[in-house]
């Protein structure tokens, strides 16, 4: 199902949304400017390298203390390499699952970033095939 995906992606029509110059306050309230700095184009915010990405929507709650929610769009980009604290997309156990890679001299785990999940330490014989970082998380705060 995942290859399938990989193929999917295509070109479509950019739609350039307006930026703003200020950033909004999460704090304290900022004075509103009442002018745009330029438009922004998601496609260049979210996606370096097109032909390596590709999507995927999370499912479950195992990622939840790293802002990965249930039903979130995975932006992923197969041309990075993997490196330690990287969110990666991995197949194991020919299942495909979302964790933190931790690399270190004596293991490689795929960490949940939720407690309430086990870590995953991989073991001599073991395949693990990444298919890629999670470059971007999209999640929407309103269905």
């Amino acid at each position: 199902m995942l290859t399938t995906l990989l193929g999917r992606f295509s070109q479509q029509q950019n739609h350039a949304i307006p930026l703003f110059q200020d950033s909004v306050a999460a704090g304290f309230p900022s004075p509103a400017q009442d002018y745009i700095e330029k438009t922004l184009d998601l496609n260049d915010l979210c996606i370096k390298h097109p032909a390596a990405t590709f999507f995927v929507r999370a499912e479950g709650n195992s990622m939840i203390d790293a802002g990965i929610f249930s039903g979130d769009i995975l932006v992923v980009d197969r041309s990075l390499t993997a490196r330690s604290s990287d969110i990666v997309i991995a197949c194991i156990h020919d299942e495909f699952t979302v964790k933190q890679l931790i690399i270190s001299s004596t293991s490689v785990q795929l960490r949940p970033m939720n407690k309430a999940y086990s870590t995953i330490t991989l073991h001599e014989g073991n395949e693990l095939e990444v298919f890629g970082v999670v470059t971007t998380v999209i999640h929407s705060l309103r269905g």
